[in-house]
């Protein structure tokens, strides 16, 4: 009999001390460390959406420009570059990766840049449907990367908040060994402030 009021008591005294952990927020962490995971693949799906438009269009602008044959290398390295990084969930743990990631898809941007640029030089590329096509194409994509990048942004705001309030901290440190992700930045926030100019 007193066998069986000990085990009652232990579990007892087991349940109690269980409420608190519903308070410390493990089921919270696990939930906004699974919305990130699933943010960060929406960015990177576009990404690869992105990526795999890039081969058409300069097949496209080849046609029209052969000679601007060192724009339309670039966009083919950038492309390389930005491709060839092994993107994993460790990369949203190491702010360094995540630093290498964000570059190589900065510098695939801008070289998309040069070469929309250069392509309208070109009327009868500018007028070509499969041109104007990939470029509407390729618009919607920098959007869509937009939207996906804003939506990441706002869950690991989320999340890190999280793993840096307390009593969710200590949660977060010692029992799920969680820390704070990296997040998208601007590489030169002066030169976003300035106004861009205008000219005709």
């Amino acid at each position: 009999m007193k066998r069986t009021s000990w085990k009652t008591t232990a579990i007892g005294i087991a349940m109690i001390s269980l409420v608190p952990v519903s308070g410390c927020g493990y089921n919270d962490l696990q939930g906004l460390d699974e919305d990130t995971k699933a943010a960060w693949s929406e960015v990177i799906n576009q990404y690869q959406r992105r990526a795999d438009l890039i081969p058409n269009l300069v097949a496209t602008v080849k046609g029209y420009a052969a000679h601007e044959k060192e724009t339309l290398e670039g966009v083919v390295n950038a492309r390389a570059k930005a491709t060839g990084i092994q993107v994993t969930p460790e990369v949203l743990k190491d702010p360094a990766a995540f630093e290498v990631f964000q570059q190589a898809q900065a510098g695939l941007t801008s070289a998309l840049g040069r070469l929309i640029a250069i392509a309208e030089n070109y009327p009868n590329l500018k007028a070509d449907q499969n041109f104007r096509d990939l470029q509407s194409q390729l618009e919607g994509t920098e959007n869509r990367i937009t939207v996906a990048r804003k939506r990441y942004i706002d869950r690991v705001a989320e999340y890190n908040k999280m793993v840096r309030y307390f009593p969710t901290n200590l949660t977060a440190k010692f029992v799920l060994n969680l820390t704070e992700r990296p997040n998208f930045t601007v590489a030169d926030e002066s030169a976003v402030a300035k106004p861009p100019e205008v000219k005709f």
